[in-house]
């Protein structure tokens, strides 16, 4: 039998008020990573109205429990990473209730709570006062014959199975939106429920969106499985930034023609994949393409890994090996970091350019080859070639079609879409699926200049999806190893009033001039810490658990504290 919470008492709001902040001048409202709106109910009716007309009844209840579905997801991290192991397991619990109503949601009162989480058993009963779901309701279509708060109920089940670990659903089984007294839910494990795989069934993406559509997706499996079959998936360009647009554009417009093409831009940038957007492109897709990074080949071997080898060359050249020439033969050859090349190798590819002839190292033949060349560099072609590093000849042969590639911190437009190929490749590579990005982390993306472009996204989104594992968002900590930044703006106050954010250079100074009067009044260490215990205490009006939030105290430490000095007992 559950145990009834005959007096109701949630845990001290002021650890979640404090994750809440304000930002008038950015047009930014925050609650921890998550970045949130306060929209008028109307505005809720009126999308409401939209979807029910739109979809019918039944299709808009699935709706709108699964947008609360997703939202109870992201409270239930929310409530892990506030509340931690700090509180008992029902404490803890109770966060979801709390948010939901600091949101104005609803105003939730606990009838029964009853959670053991070694058995796995759950019973939770609860009262909604107030619903806002029912208020709109009721304003549109008057009563219904069902309950009607569909959002909310949604995110009771998904809060509930995400911050339990099992799957635990809910049924409203009184609701004011359909002549009740009042609006009630009760809460079970899902095989507790003998209707609980079709419940299931609501949370599933509704049929009629796909056949909305049904021709886009088509459209985009198939482009996809073209991809696939020419094994250039992973070379597909991702932007949609006016910068990267046009030197995309600069890429197609010359990929037909046989002129070489320059690529220029910074370590990261994603010049290999242009290279072979280039070679998609050109008539000779069919045919090789062949990548060489020009600065991970030692200078003496770039020779011959460029043109071959001939037999006989050198001690153990036993036979003729071909090069990446002629590997590339009717195809496209890229080489990458151009600058690096010897002397040597310069003048030997300047002849390529010139009569489409290479000789291997160590023979006296002429082979012909028939290549395309891309190539690309982040250094300044036209430096070397002042200081005498680069042939002037070469370089006015390959600086034909130059393109520049722009760098990430140009591209900021770009980094959702950027960020999310990235996640769904790793997920799908570890095999575990995120809850995807927070706001917070979205946001520290935008900020970052990115110095190492996107191959430094790419590694920053690989090490984020480790540390966070199945089931949980990706958050700035794990992408940058570092406490998300607090904006200061304005939170909460105890009146419910804005008030201004203090910040730590303030806090700091206050702190300072604390100390000089503790100091100078000669006020003992013992006494201070003593007094210091007894004012959060009474000011939480007893309750261990705020008291120790505000000291930053674990429950027990200040609880051992409080006993040690009998301050509890007074």
């Amino acid at each position: 039998m559950p145990t009834p919470l005959t007096t109701p008492r949630y845990p001290d709001s002021q650890d979640i008020l404090d994750k809440l902040r304000f930002l008038p001048s950015e047009g930014q409202i925050w609650l921890g990573e998550q970045r949130m709106l306060l929209l008028q109910v109307q505005t809720m009716a009126t999308f409401r109205q939209e979807i029910v007309n739109t979809m019918g009844m039944q299709r808009a209840r699935s709706f709108f429990m699964r947008l609360g579905y997703h939202a109870g997801l992201q409270d239930a991290e929310l409530a892990r990473s506030v509340r931690g192991q700090e509180m008992s397991v029902e404490d803890g619990f109770l966060t979801g209730p709390q948010l939901h109503a600091l949101r104005g949601l609803v105003k939730v009162v606990p009838i029964a709570l009853d959670i053991d989480p070694r058995s796995g058993h759950f019973y939770g009963e609860f009262e909604w006062q107030d619903s806002y779901e029912v208020s709109i309701s009721q304003h549109i279509f008057g009563p219904l014959k069902e309950p009607v708060c569909w959002l909310q109920l949604g995110y009771a089940c998904a809060y509930s199975s995400q911050f339990l670990g099992q799957e635990i659903q809910y049924r409203e089984v009184e609701c004011r939106g359909c002549g009740d007294a009042r609006c009630r839910i009760v809460g079970k494990p899902a095989r507790e429920w003998e209707d609980h795989e079709a419940f299931a069934e609501l949370f599933r993406e509704d049929p009629l969106i796909d056949e909305l559509y049904e021709l886009q997706s088509r459209i985009a499996y198939l482009e996809d499985d073209i991809a696939r079959h020419q094994g250039e998936e992973r070379y597909r360009p991702i932007g949609q930034s006016p910068a990267f647009l046009g030197a995309l554009d600069l890429i197609d417009r010359a990929a037909r023609s046989e002129v070489p093409i320059l690529l220029l831009g910074e370590t990261g940038t994603g010049k290999e994949i242009l290279a072979h957007r280039a070679h998609q492109q050109s008539e000779r897709a069919n045919e090789p393409f062949v990548a060489v990074n020009c600065a991970a080949i030692p200078p003496e071997l770039i020779e011959s890994e460029l043109f071959g080898v001939a037999k006989g060359a050198y001690t153990g050249a036993v036979q003729s090996r071909v090069g990446r020439f002629e590997r590339a033969h009717g195809g496209t050859l890229f080489l990458d970091e151009l600058a690096e090349l010897s002397p040597r190798a310069q003048a030997a590819l300047l002849r390529v350019l010139q009569d489409k002839q290479i000789e291997r190292v160590g023979g006296q033949a002429s082979y012909h080859v028939d290549v395309r060349i891309v190539a690309a560099t982040h250094g300044d072609l036209t430096e070397r070639v002042q200081d005498g590093r680069f042939r002037a000849d070469l370089f006015f042969r390959l600086n034909a079609y130059p393109v520049t590639i722009p760098p990430l911190r140009d591209r900021r437009d770009d980094m959702p879409l950027l960020a999310e190929h990235f996640l769904a490749r790793f997920e799908q590579h570890y095999r575990l699926k995120t809850l995807g990005f927070t706001d917070q982390a979205l946001a520290a993306m935008r900020r970052h200049d990115w110095p190492g472009n996107i191959r430094e996204l790419q590694n920053t989104i690989e090490r984020g999806v480790i540390l966070t594992g199945e089931g949980h968002p990706v958050g700035e900590q794990a992408l940058f190893g570092q406490q998300p930044a607090v904006a200061r703006g304005q939170v909460l106050g105890d009146s419910g009033h804005l008030i201004q954010a203090v910040d730590d250079a303030a806090t700091g100074d206050a702190l300072e001039a604390l100390c000089g009067s503790i100091l100078e009044g000669g006020i003992a260490l013992e006494a201070l810490e003593e007094a210091l215990l007894e004012r959060a205490y009474r000011d939480a009006n007893g309750n261990v658990s705020a008291a120790a939030r505000r000291l930053g105290l674990s429950r027990a430490a200040l609880d051992y504290r409080l006993k040690k000095r009998q301050i509890s007992d007074r």
